[in-house]
């Protein structure tokens, strides 16, 4: 005899209270084993970097490097072509020097050391809402790719392509400048440590940004080539107020400002170095404490909602499934 189909009552969504019971355990498994393995796998922020550096050693051994040659018609493709954005920028007079400076600015707090690539952010402002708008346009009144919609949800969807379009610029480069700032962030006491060991020792400024430079590269590379590049202009700019001031200007954060100032009010007035530097690494460490104990403190709330959609179903189905069941056959 076939086997007799459970009644209608005890389906839900074709499935019996044991399939949904097993498929919401698998599910459960699943993220079980991968929050486990993402608990367990530490990722190492130098491993590309380092398979980088070895890629180009094994590179150097075998002979094959880039020639002069090509890297010099490559910056020179590349000045062609901010040259024909700039022209085209001009001739619209839609080109402005506030404009320019603060693109500029917002390149070099992103890590990006080329100034001509802020002709090109301003040109994406102007061309990418031209062209997906104008795609968006095309598809949506000319193409008719969706008939049923109402005027009014065309028009937002239009509207919302020009908007997210123009924006795409400026949201990559602010994403690209709060993950540099995170970055230099969590360096900042193990450097500000390592400055103080310098100037105990006797060594200058611009020698003990050079040597914190060569010592935090492999753990912090943003860190590292920030304060390379204020050790270089330390050494050479008249001023050596205006190297701090860039290096304020290249990274966008509060802590490195303070730090900034004061480097400049040891230099204006003579105070002692060390004894700041060991003042502002503590105050950096009890911060980074202060955030850690933030999140710890926001974790139950942010597991509510977990708790809520996978968690408690799976625990109802399981306790009251059988019970229901066994109600509704007797029923």
């Amino acid at each position: 005899m076939a086997p007799t189909p459970p009644p209608p009552s005890s389906m839900l969504f074709g499935m019996t209270a044991s399939d949904v019971a097993t498929v919401l355990a698998a599910m459960a498994t699943v993220a079980a084993i991968f929050a486990i393995y993402l608990a367990s796998t530490v990722r190492d922020p130098m491993a590309k970097r380092v398979k980088a550096l070895n890629e180009r050693r094994e590179q150097l051994k075998a002979g094959i490097t880039a020639s002069t040659t090509k890297r010099r018609a490559k910056l020179v493709h590349q000045r062609e072509s901010t040259d024909r954005m700039r022209s085209l920028l001009q001739g619209m007079k839609v080109l402005q020097d506030d404009q320019l400076k603060t693109a500029q600015e917002k390149l070099a707090q992103a890590g990006i050391r080329s100034k001509d690539l802020a002709i090109a952010i301003i040109f994406g402002r102007l061309a990418l809402p031209i062209v997906f708008g104008g795609g968006a346009a095309f598809l949506l009144y000319v193409v008719g790719i969706k008939p049923d919609w109402s005027d009014f949800k065309r028009f937002m969807v239009f509207a919302g392509a020009l908007l997210i379009s123009y924006k795409a610029p400026d949201i990559y480069l602010h994403n690209l400048i709060t993950k540099r700032a995170t970055a230099i962030r969590r360096g900042m006491p193990d450097a500000l440590d390592l400055l103080v060991i310098c100037a105990e020792a006797g060594l200058t400024v611009d020698a003990a940004f050079g040597r914190v430079a060569r010592e935090l590269g492999r753990a912090y590379p943003e860190l590292g080539d920030e304060f390379q590049l204020t050790a270089i202009e330390l050494s050479f700019l008249t001023e050596r107020r205006m190297a701090f001031e860039n290096l304020a200007k290249r990274v966008k954060l509060d802590a490195l400002r303070g730090v900034v100032t004061t480097m400049i009010q040891t230099e204006k007035y003579g105070t002692p170095l060390a004894s700041a530097l060991r003042v502002l690494s503590a105050e950096f460490r009890h911060e980074r404490m202060m955030k850690a104990e933030e999140k710890a403190a926001r974790l139950p709330a942010i597991m509510t909602v977990p708790l809520i959609l996978f968690i408690l179903p799976t625990l109802f189905v399981v306790i009251l499934g059988p019970a229901a069941c066994s109600i509704s056959e007797k029923l």
